[in-house]
């Protein structure tokens, strides 16, 4: 069932375009979303809509609750489903939006193009016999994790809302079911292009690669060789996020080649979560249970699926193949430097450092190796430090750190910048608190089991400002206590 918006679309603000409907018909299937019993809006993002050019007011009307789980359309939309495939814990399979319709992008007012999703909306081509459908709990999820990535200055998707459906959706249990529209600079990914390069059609694999570079790196298409620099593009992106992550300890937990979106954003929330404790073998998802997609091994498989992509446009690349190849060999070995370069400016920034010396990574490698000796908590130990001179309070215990802090602070003392220089930018790369995994649990269970959303917006007025250290906030900031409980995530499908 698909039915027009019974609100003027001027009000509202939708200015809905299609161009990734226009591509070859091989990369998409138009789909309807299923009309759900009961739609009802629980948590919408108003400040993310008003950046989108829509009216917030105007959408949140109980009336307009359809919108948001696919009984009624904004005026423009035209429903696809997504195909791409995917190299999932190193073995390909072809997939595709199983469970997601691509409503449209949405022109902001600065003339932005942003990709409105509904994700959870009922069964499409591509749902390989699932249901199509999505639980609460999940949904909700991703709307913390990603509003939480978005304060703490991590290329995102967005969330802008999570509406429930009135109906059950039935996993391990039965659980409340649930739509989340999603906001993203682009839903193609490394998958997509594999896909194109499995239906070995070099004019649709170069129509694909033309339009990801009309959409994302424009300045590129007058070039000699853009799909070079389109490769490129794409590593120095993935490299920095990546190491974005990694200063601020997530973990996304299922970095599949479908999952590694071209545009720089991370995207999927699903058995993603927050390191308590330095460990860089620490795993979370319940069913990588060899660490493929453990904390350290991130830019490794960043390396192994970028490969995969540099695979896919080889017939872009040149005309000869093995000089297609020795160009994407050369370009990918590049992404360890690129992904160095911009984790060790992260970490500089973390300890207060201005300028570089040869001897700052073993100074970081120390410091690191120290807290995984000690348990010691990622982010609260980077909170904690001090430029200051030596005081008695210490946010690692022992003399091994005692030692480390006055050789950092001989460092400090060798740059111009002052302690209180010093200070700040550490305040300004060093959050006071994230999105703790058992309180993201605590506000998911009270919205799922109970229907009490006040936990979550608590939680999300705390994540919306990570580097405010001014406030106490210390039930967002204390870790668990050791040992009392063995965290796990699940991919919510």
């Amino acid at each position: 069932m698909s039915s027009r918006s019974p609100i003027d679309p001027a009000p509202a603000g939708w200015r809905l375009e299609n161009s990734y409907a226009r591509l070859p018909a091989v990369f998409f299937e138009r789909v309807d979303p299923e009309a759900v019993r009961a739609p009802r809006l629980v948590v919408f993002n108003r400040r993310l809509a008003r950046s989108l050019g829509l009216e917030a007011d105007v959408l949140e009307r109980g009336e307009n609750a359809g919108l948001f789980t696919g009984n009624l359309l904004p005026d423009g939309a035209r429903p696809i489903a997504q195909a791409y495939a995917g190299h999932q814990y190193g073995h390909f399979t072809a997939l595709g939006d199983g469970r997601a319709v691509l409503l449209g992008e949405q022109i902001a007012p600065g003339g932005g193009r942003f990709d409105i999703q509904l994700k959870g909306s009922g069964e499409t081509p591509f749902s390989r016999r699932g249901d199509g459908r999505a639980a609460l709990g999940p949904m909700l999820r991703e709307y913390i994790i990603s509003e939480a990535m978005h304060a703490l200055g991590i290329p995102t998707t967005r969330s802008l809302a999570v509406a429930t459906t009135g109906e059950l959706v039935f996993r391990e249990k039965a659980l409340p079911g649930a739509v989340l529209t999603r906001v993203a600079a682009s839903h193609l990914r490394v998958g997509t292009f594999e896909w194109a390069s499995a239906q070995r059609d070099p004019d649709a694999l170069r129509t694909l690669a033309e339009y990801a570079i009309r959409r994302h790196d424009p300045e590129l298409a007058g070039l000699a060789s853009p799909h070079a620099a389109f490769l490129d593009a794409v590593m120095e992106r993935q490299a920095a996020l990546v190491a974005r992550w990694m200063l601020v300890g997530f973990i996304h937990g299922v970095m599949n080649t479908d999952n590694m979106a071209l545009s720089g954003e991370t995207i999927d929330y699903g058995p993603c979560a927050f390191m308590d404790a330095y460990d860089p073998a620490t795993v979370f998802s319940s069913i990588d249970r060899g660490g493929r997609y453990a904390y350290a091994n991130q830019p490794h498989i960043a390396q192994w699926n970028l490969a995969r992509f540099a695979e896919s446009l080889l017939p872009l690349l040149h005309p000869e193949e093995q000089q297609a190849i020795e160009l994407a060999t050369a370009a990918i070995h590049t992404f360890p430097a690129r992904f160095q370069r911009h984790w060790l400016d992260g970490m500089r920034a973390k300890l207060g450092l201005f300028t570089e010396e040869p001897e700052d990574a073993a100074l970081i490698d120390a410091l690191l190796d120290g807290m995984q000796r000690q348990g010691a908590d990622h982010t609260n130990t980077f909170r904690d430090l001090d430029p200051a001179p030596p005081t008695a309070a210490v946010p690692v215990a022992g003399p091994d750190f005692t030692a480390w802090r006055d050789q950092w602070r001989a460092r400090l003392a060798r740059q111009p910048q002052s302690a209180d220089e010093s200070r700040a930018l550490m305040q300004a790369r060093n959050p006071a608190l994230i999105p703790r995994n058992h309180k993201v649990e605590e506000a998911l269970e009270a919205a799922a089991e109970r229907g009490d959303l006040t936990v979550m917006h608590r939680l999300l007025d705390a994540l919306a400002a990570p580097y405010d250290h001014s406030r106490g906030a210390t039930d967002y900031s204390t870790p668990p206590a050791p040992g009392s409980c063995t965290y796990q995530t699940f991919c919510g499908t």
